[in-house]
């Protein structure tokens, strides 16, 4: 799987920020909604995060703009070129890195108070991969360090077994954009993601309406394993904030990696 996600995020880098309204909106909105979250999981006024499945910066340049030291890495080299000429373009002091997120190796730094891994990025993985992502994610945090993710709701997913999700329409006549995903099921749990942004994407041209396509695979990580891997691997006290709690678009995992009691947030 790791070839097709691979060449999926870096195709996509360049138009990454087009599956959003406003991706400079959509930056600030998260943060918004991760910088509570942090201050009740991981009280500190600047905190040491690793965002190791950073794209094109969407969690790590907001969470940067607010005063925390955030390295980021990907292992997408396309992505991360973007995100580290998104950074600099906002003056912001993020250090970036292509890795792998099963072992993290060319990421130097250790002993983060949060890891974190955003938008869906852990059901690229298959079973093995995944612990091999835990492992390597735990060995990166500090003592009692905190692992934040967010997938996609997959226990209502593989029920339902959408074939498609719904175009959204961007922007006014002249710069209209549509956004619309196909999904192909191979099985009872994987599928095959294609991604169609379409848009006329230079309107000062005489070039018409053209269609970007990105294709990957995802298989349905499910909650209960996830927090059984987690468990497996480490952390502990490991809970799950669903969108109506959180305000975040995803169900969110928290997990402390030693023994150290999660808060109850206060209500969104």
């Amino acid at each position: 799987m790791k070839d097709t996600v691979l060449s999926f995020y870096d195709a996509l880098a360049d138009h990454y920020h087009l599956i959003f309204d406003d991706w400079g909106k959509a930056i600030d909105r998260q943060v918004g909604i991760l910088q509570p979250l942090l201050a009740t999981y991981a009280p500190a006024a600047h905190l040491k995060i690793l965002d190791c499945a950073c794209g094109i910066g969407t969690q790590a340049l907001g969470l940067a703009s607010t005063g925390h030291q955030v390295i980021a890495s990907d292992i997408s080299p396309a992505a991360v070129n973007r995100a580290r000429q998104e950074a600099s373009r906002r003056s912001l002091d993020v250090s970036f890195y292509v890795s792998d997120i099963t072992s993290l190796k060319e990421v130097a730094e250790d002993k983060f108070d949060v890891v974190m891994a955003m938008d869906n990025a852990l059901p690229h993985l298959n079973h093995p991969q995944l612990l091999r992502a835990l492992r390597a994610i735990a060995s990166k945090l500090e003592r009692n360090g905190l692992f934040m993710a967010s997938i996609r709701d997959y226990d209502k997913l593989m029920v339902e077994r959408p074939l498609m999700q719904p175009p959204v329409f961007y922007g006014s006549q002249g710069t209209r954009r549509i956004v619309h995903q196909v999904w192909d099921w191979l099985d009872d749990s994987r599928y095959i993601v294609h991604l169609y942004i379409t848009g006329r994407f230079q309107p000062e041209s005489d070039a018409g309406w053209e269609t970007h396509h990105f294709v990957s695979e995802y298989r349905c990580l499910l909650r209960d394993e996830l927090s059984t891997a987690l468990s497996s691997t480490g952390f502990q006290q490991i809970r799950w904030l669903m969108p109506f709690e959180s305000g975040f678009y995803q169900p969110i995992v928290m997990a402390k990696s030693r023994g150290i009691p999660l808060a109850t947030p206060a209500p969104v």
